[in-house]
């Protein structure tokens, strides 16, 4: 992500391939620590700390905090794209809900991140902060219930799910008990909450499916 043009002592030179991975390095070391520590714990100097690099070294890749920030945003972004999202889009409808779920355990419960889910944690972290870091995090999480909602859609396009469903009901359902289980088993260290959750999520998609079935 380009530099906003108010830092003028960060270069807007194009990046050498080098450059670009030294920073993506940079960026999944940074996303791996919020993950753990939280995003506002997050600063070029901690970052700096943990990499064993000086400041200015960081401050060539990022002028400022929030601009640190939100790059570590966006790279959990395309980890959560990678891990949950591209291994189901060869599936269509229920097939498709079902992996987006079992993908997203998947991602959360074994050690994509060590802190475990980077949006469960920072949406509940900047739930209440102004600025571009929370605007950034509630467009994607946004783009993520949007999308459970249309699998659903397309779901009941396909004759899976009967028409009386409330996608946006079931993707509300589904995500709460995605997050609770995410936030319970950091919290309490309960070894059970993922498995809780997925009975609970595929018991409701079961029950969608199965109405219809049985209408035919």
């Amino acid at each position: 992500m380009a530099a906003p043009a108010r830092h003028a002592h960060v270069s807007t030179r194009p990046r050498r391939p080098r450059g670009i991975r030294t920073r993506r390095a940079i960026l999944r070391r940074a996303v791996a620590l919020a993950s753990l520590e939280g995003l506002e714990s997050l600063t070029i100097g901690r970052l700096a700390t943990e990499l064993r690099m000086s400041k200015s070294g960081l401050f060539a890749h990022f002028g400022s905090k929030e601009e640190l920030q939100y790059a570590a945003v966006e790279t959990a972004a395309e980890i959560f794209a990678d891990e949950v999202i591209r291994p189901t889009s060869g599936q269509a409808g229920v097939r498709r809900l079902r992996a987006l779920c079992g993908h997203w355990f998947r991602y959360a419960e074994l050690g994509a991140l060590p802190g475990g889910c980077f949006f469960t944690a920072a949406s509940l972290e900047f739930d209440d902060r102004p600025g571009r870091v929370r605007e950034r995090i509630v467009e994607l999480m946004q783009k993520w219930m949007e999308r459970l909602e249309r699998t659903i859609r397309e779901a009941q396009e396909a004759g899976e799910v009967e028409r009386a469903v409330d996608p946006r009901q079931v993707a509300f359902e589904i995500h709460a008990l995605a997050m609770g289980a995410n936030w319970r088993r950091r919290l309490f260290r309960d070894p059970t909450a993922f498995a809780k959750a997925r009975r609970a999520i595929q018991a409701r998609i079961d029950q969608m499916a199965g109405k219809e079935r049985r209408r035919r």
